[in-house]
């Protein structure tokens, strides 16, 4: 049984600004987590409540952050973006 889904801000704008033909790719790593929250790599110190899951969007690899309610069975989407400043902004 997979997870609900809730978008933060920071994740809902860089969505919201993807172009066409990468939407369908992060719709799947979004549903591939849902069904499998331990998906990602559990993050260390600051970042220790954050899982970050790795994929390819044409080419390029994208980084989606997120946190996971087991006892309410709901998915966090904090963050999406590539690599460069990626960590920085997340514990901004």
């Amino acid at each position: 049984m997979s997870y609900r889904v809730v978008q933060m801000s920071r994740f809902a704008k860089t969505y919201k600004r993807l172009r066409d033909n990468q939407v369908p790719e992060v719709d799947a790593a979004v549903a591939l987590i849902s069904k499998n929250p331990s998906a990602g790599d559990r993050k260390k110190g600051d970042l220790s409540a954050i899982r970050v899951f790795k994929f390819k969007v044409i080419g390029q690899e994208f980084l989606l952050a997120y946190s996971a309610d087991h006892e309410i069975r709901l998915l966090y989407l904090e963050a999406l973006g590539s690599h460069e400043n990626f960590y920085r902004d997340l514990k901004n």
